[in-house]
């Protein structure tokens, strides 16, 4: 049986998205589970905003936690929303009573589920919000200051990771479209001068023989298809 990991460990593994074999679902999964393992919570989940800025499922530990986020979806509010919403934490330390008529049908799902609280923490750079981590509780009582801060600091770290692999991800797109341009480049060049050899002609007089292509019209989504995260696939949950 191996040794649970520490924080240190922790937060290497969710700061490492460089290396080849990096999986933005594996990565997310990993983040819901340590919270479980090192913080006094016995499910979390995590809601992230897809191109249209909406929350969606994108990783949970078990399927309680699933099914809560998936309910915030259905009803359009709840503490991950609003948590993504403001950028700061949302805390809702008492759902079956207190915090039952901010969320009538969340909190109503949470007591089905087993869940007496949910602490939700944003995921964010600077001004943009990526989503919110929740953690949920089985009894009543607000989260030891501590566990909140390590949990807003792994909601960061991965932040941090997710928008990083992401420009990777955007500067190998440009990197292959410069390579394709300069290839494109090359064949045109090569083209010219086989014109001009064959019929004696300047270089100016060859590009005017070129083929004209026109630019074919973009496909109807492609941009909102390139700019939408990698991260929407059906969610996962824990072992």
């Amino acid at each position: 049986m191996s040794a649970a990991p520490n924080l240190s460990t922790v937060f290497v593994e969710l700061a490492d998205t460089l290396h080849e074999t990096f999986e933005v679902s594996d990565f997310l999964q990993v983040l819901v589970d340590r919270c479980v393992t090192l913080l006094p919570v016995t499910a979390a989940g995590l809601l992230l905003a897809d191109h249209r800025g909406e929350p969606q499922v994108v990783a949970a530990t078990s399927l309680g936690a699933q099914l809560l986020l998936a309910a915030q979806v259905r009803f359009g509010r709840g503490p991950g929303f609003d948590c993504q919403q403001v950028g700061t934490p949302v805390s809702a330390p008492d759902l079956p009573d207190a915090d039952r008529d901010r969320w009538p049908g969340f909190a109503d799902e949470a007591r089905r589920a087993g869940f007496a609280a949910v602490h939700v923490f944003p995921m964010r750079l600077r001004t943009e919000a990526l989503g919110a981590l929740s953690l949920f509780r089985p009894r009543p009582g607000e989260l030891p200051a501590e566990s909140a801060d390590i949990a807003q600091a792994f909601a960061d770290v991965a932040s941090i990771g997710l928008l990083q692999e992401r420009a990777v991800r955007h500067g190998q797109v440009v990197a292959g479209q410069l390579q394709n341009a300069l290839q494109s480049r090359v064949e045109i060049e090569q083209a010219k001068g086989l014109i001009a050899g064959r019929h004696g002609l300047d270089v100016e007089a060859a590009d005017a023989r070129l083929p004209r292509t026109p630019a074919a019209p973009q496909p109807k989504g492609a941009a909102m298809s390139r700019s939408a995260p990698p991260w929407h696939r059906p969610p996962r949950t824990g072992g």
